[in-house]
């Protein structure tokens, strides 16, 4: 089988279930966006030496497969989709997000020098694009909340909490890049 399914010529594109809707569909716009947030945290995981991050990072990107398949069922599938053993992003993998943030701004020394401006390391800021594609991909699954409801309200809490995890890893790669003078 090719993946050169031609089914995409008349500018529709598939979800779950055969259903198929146009390419310009808001559901898409925001699985399309996490898609490229899956390949930015790709980026991360290719340029970060640390398996402190790119352990992290690797699950995430697991996490983010069944968020887009999610985002792939209109809400008439959701039910057809747990019977078939998929399961929907749930609180306990928003706080696990929580957890390390915590656990970056407790226990980890993070300059914020030079913050607003990404570059210090390749790492640093591969992380800073992976968390302004996350910012995107928010935006996109909020406008998808206000114009198909419902969407699962953990999925946009998922993507803050995200972002703000990149951010965190990135002060955290520079601190260690070029520690603060004591």
């Amino acid at each position: 089988m090719s993946i050169a399914t031609k089914t995409g010529d008349d500018g529709t594109t598939g979800l779950m279930y055969g259903r198929r809707v146009p390419k310009t569909d808001p559901r898409i716009a925001a699985n399309g966006a996490v898609d490229e947030l899956n390949a930015a945290l790709g980026m991360v995981r290719a340029t970060v030496a640390d398996p402190f991050v790119t352990d992290a990072v690797l699950a995430i990107q697991k996490e983010l497969v069944l968020l887009m398949g999610e985002l792939a069922v209109l809400p008439e599938d959701r039910e057809r989709y747990t019977a078939g053993g998929f399961h929907f992003v749930e609180k306990a993998m928003v706080d696990v997000l929580t957890g390390r943030i915590d656990d970056l701004e407790k226990n980890h020394k993070i300059s914020y020098q030079g913050w607003a401006t990404p570059g210090a390391t390749l790492g640093s800021a591969t992380l800073d694009v992976a968390r302004t594609v996350c910012r995107r991909a928010e935006r996109h699954v909020a406008v998808l909340a206000e114009t198909n409801p419902p969407v699962n309200g953990e999925i946009l809490r998922y993507l803050n909490r995200l972002s703000d995890l990149c951010w965190l890893w990135a002060r955290w790669l520079e601190t260690r890049a070029n520690p603060p003078a004591e």
